[in-house]
This record gives C-alpha cells, structure tokens and sequence, in this order.
C-alpha cells in the first residue's frame, strides 16, 4: 500500500471540497462531510486548513486557476486569430463539469454574502485569483481590454444561462454574437 503525502492528501481535500462546496454552498457545507469524503478526520483535516475559509478559498482559487490552465492550454499552439474561439470552447467543455459551473456561482455567492455582512478579508485570495485570470485571458487574447471585457462578459452569460438549464442550442443563445458553437 503507498502511503499519501500530505501534499497529496492536501489535494484531495481540496477537490473533495470544490465538490461539496460547489453542491451546499459556503454556509450548507460542513468540513465533517468534506473529510469524510476523502476518508480522513476532522481533526486531521484542520491540520492541513486551519479553518473552514481557509478551505473554502483554497478550493474557489483552485477552481479559478483551473479555469486560467484550461484557457492557457486551449490558447497554446493557436494562430492568434482562432484563439478566442479555442478558448471559449475548451470554457464550454469545461462547464459539462456541474462542479465546475457549480463551485464558480458559490464563489460569488460567498464572497458577496461575506462582503455584506462587513468581511472584505474573505474575498481578497478570490479577487487575486480572478485578477489572475483576468491578466492571462487578456494576454492570451492580444491585451485588447475590450476582447478581454467582451470574452469574460460572455462567460459570465454562459455561466447564467447553464445554470437555468438553457441548452446549448436554445434559441437564447442564438443572438450572441461570439458564442462557441454547441457542436
């Protein structure tokens, strides 16, 4: 039997939480149930996160960079004329994930619920993050402010639109000029 790093484990704590966050949300997600998911303790839990925010950021940066690294990857080896559609198709594909989709809403969820109740500490490792993806999107994109504003602002539909049920091919999809294909 091959006994698990901390490091490893750690990973695995953190997707088992981009799981279950993405699924309860913040507040309706305890860590018992993230550690039963991967077969450890509580406490051990608490050993490699201090706390629930700790975890929960953890696992809503993951879930940004991994966004940043399908991107990047869809982008490289493109000619730069194909690499918006390259990558708003490997997003699209990215989305076929529920957990995906799911955990990106929470985030906001989160940050937004926390900022209203006076904690803009919870939000500042998101904001980094997504400044992240910001930055990569826009280089990978030419650093035209406007294609990078125009791409993000359609993901941010798709995220809408997927998360009401509407179907790739649903008439509300048609008139946004831009969109991936749902091929």
């Amino acid at each position: 039997m091959v006994r698990m790093t901390a490091e490893e484990r750690r990973e695995n704590v953190i997707r088992a939480a981009i799981t279950e966050f993405a699924r309860g949300g913040y507040k309706g997600t305890s860590t018992e149930v993230i550690a039963k998911r991967v077969g450890v303790s509580q406490p051990y839990l608490f050993r490699l996160f201090k706390n629930k925010q700790e975890l929960f950021l953890a696992a809503a940066t993951r879930c940004l960079e991994d966004i940043r690294r399908v991107m990047a990857d869809a982008a490289r080896d493109v000619p730069p004329e194909e690499v918006h559609t390259a990558m708003a198709d490997a997003y699209q594909k990215l989305l076929a994930d529920p957990d995906a989709l799911l955990m990106q809403m929470q985030i906001f969820v989160a940050v937004a619920s926390a900022e209203a109740a006076g904690d803009r500490e919870f939000g500042e490792g998101v904001r980094a993050a997504w400044l992240e993806l910001w930055d990569s999107s826009h280089l990978l994109l030419g650093a035209d402010t406007e294609e990078t504003t125009s791409f993000l602002a359609y993901g941010m539909l798709i995220n809408t639109l997927v998360s009401l049920g509407f179907p790739p091919e649903h008439r509300v999809w048609s008139g946004f000029a831009g969109l991936p294909s749902s091929e």
